[in-house]
């Protein structure tokens, strides 16, 4: 993993099967706990920090494609084979990449209100550092934001390669980003969407019709998937 140490917490059996969750920009693991006791019922879990976030390495160099493949080292350090992802926002399309650079890793997907970024969808101008202090390196924010503004046409275009089991989670945040969500579902093989009225934080405003949704996909397809 080089440079950079990525911090994580660790719930559930070890002999549940490992699930990674993965949080959105400007979060960290912490951000998970109104699923996390839940989840640990059934799965091994694994809550990452990404690089810039909590307690893991801030380098000053960000961008999805570096934090894919800190969660590949990841894996690879801790041993895990084949794993769930579950992303939220940043964490979602993190999920998406590691899918489409490794999909032997990964048997299945969970992504929370959103996807890999399409070109010409989204305009995220960069933020000013505020005064107080902030839980992450403003120099994240600004990166993956440029990100989405400008992303790489090969992530969108690489959603048809998507196979395995895929539930995306639509919370109603913006019309917008419903449609998006709509057609990588419908470019994705083997993906289908659900809508929770919840905003863009579906696994904190809705955290039992989360896991409703949720729980029982991972379940069923950690023994049908790939």
């Amino acid at each position: 993993m080089g440079e950079v140490s990525v911090s994580y917490q660790l719930a559930g059996s070890p002999a549940g099967r490992p699930l990674v969750l993965l949080h959105g920009l400007g979060d960290s693991g912490p951000d998970w706990m109104p699923v996390l006791a839940e989840l640990a019922t059934h799965f091994q879990v694994f809550v990452l920090d990404l690089r810039g976030h909590g307690t893991s390495s801030r380098p000053g160099t960000y961008s999805f494609e570096l934090m894919r493949d800190d969660v590949l080292g990841f894996l690879d350090a801790v041993g895990l084979t084949r794993v769930a992802l579950v992303g939220h926002s940043m964490g979602a399309v993190v999920a998406v990449l590691v899918a489409q650079a490794a999909p032997d890793r990964v048997t299945q997907l969970v992504l929370e209100d959103a996807t890999v970024p399409r070109p010409g969808d989204l305009y995220r101008p960069p933020l000013v550092a505020p005064d107080e202090p902030i839980p992450c390196d403003i120099a994240v924010v600004n990166a993956i934001r440029a990100q989405l503004t400008d992303p790489d046409p090969a992530w969108w275009e690489g959603t048809e390669t998507v196979r395995q089991p895929t539930l995306i989670v639509d919370g109603a945040s913006s019309d917008d980003r419903q449609a998006l969500l709509a057609a990588a579902a419908a470019r994705m093989p083997n993906a289908r969407m659900v809508t929770i009225t919840a905003g863009h934080h579906v696994h904190r405003d809705q955290p039992a019709r989360f896991l409703e949704a949720v729980v029982p996909f991972l379940r069923h397809h950690s023994t049908t998937s790939l």
